[in-house]
């Protein structure tokens, strides 16, 4: 069958977007790794797909580029937002989306400026999941012989961070499957490696499970906020800047919720045969 897609991209993380209200179809990992392939396929980090809901105005579903479904993606939500605004589904500015992680509030401020509620972090070991227990925050981990310190929380997905003082010069082609498929992490987990600038203001590279490195990962800025603020590196107000921009990410003391601005784009549409 032929199928209708939208590319679409915020800060150079890069989707395929289906829309499973208007066309109904199904997807297995095969098919899903095939559209993701970036030689053989339409090219993408993740695949989403909007859906109907009864607890929202929206659902979406979160796939990785190796076919493996996740609970949440921050750079896809605001993807998601667009799109609904620009193909007339909504005229809301304010809308619900229930993601296997819960239901998220995203409000479209403009057409470049989309602001998500992700939620509270997740910081007891155990429910991240991680096999230890209590808060992860600076624990030494050994892996392959080498020690490595890492703050490990969820925000709908797992992460592991690590504070390090240049990005340039981290294998992170090596570290970070390293990290990602050790056996702590029953899930796998993702791994954002941040070097701290100021109190306001940090960089970030991140290994996302399922995908590799990426020019960028919502979540994993909120996460790499949470951790500079457990390790009394920043205030909660923090510039996050990736490979493909910048984020502003705000962990509000009064409801324990963070807060996330930043863009997302089309990139073209098309129709692809599956």
């Amino acid at each position: 069958m032929k199928l209708k897609f939208t590319k679409m991209q915020g800060l150079g993380n890069d989707f395929i977007f289906l829309d499973g209200i208007r066309r109904k179809f199904s997807l297995n990992r095969k098919t899903i790794r095939a559209l993701c392939d970036r030689r053989f396929g339409i090219g993408a980090d993740q695949l989403l797909v909007l859906g109907r809901s009864r607890r929202a105005d929206f659902a979406m579903e979160i796939f990785n580029a190796d076919g493996g479904a996740v609970s949440m993606c921050g750079n896809g939500i605001r993807a998601l937002a667009k799109y609904v605004r620009e193909e007339g589904l909504t005229k809301r500015k304010e809308l619900t989306v229930e993601t296997p992680a819960g239901v998220q509030r995203v409000r479209y401020d403009s057409p470049n400026r989309i602001t998500v509620d992700m939620g509270r972090p997740i910081l007891k070991g155990r429910e991240i999941p991680v096999k230890l227990g209590g808060r992860i925050i600076n624990r030494s981990i050994r892996v392959n012989g080498v020690e490595h310190r890492v703050t490990c929380l969820s925000m709908g997905n797992p992460h592991a961070v690590l504070f390090v003082e240049d990005l340039n010069t981290i294998q992170i082609e090596k570290i970070g499957p390293e990290i990602e498929n050790h056996n702590l992490f029953p899930k796998r987990i993702n791994v954002e490696f941040v070097k701290v600038i100021s109190r306001e203001e940090v960089s970030m590279r991140v290994w996302e499970r399922g995908a590799g490195e990426t020019l960028a990962c919502g979540s994993g800025a909120c996460a790499a906020v949470v951790a500079s603020c457990l390790n009394h590196l920043t205030d909660r107000k923090v510039t996050v800047r990736l490979k493909g921009g910048t984020l502003k990410i705000d962990w509000r003391e009064k409801d324990n919720h963070l807060h996330m601005t930043g863009p997302a784009e089309t990139v073209f549409k098309g129709e692809v045969e599956i």
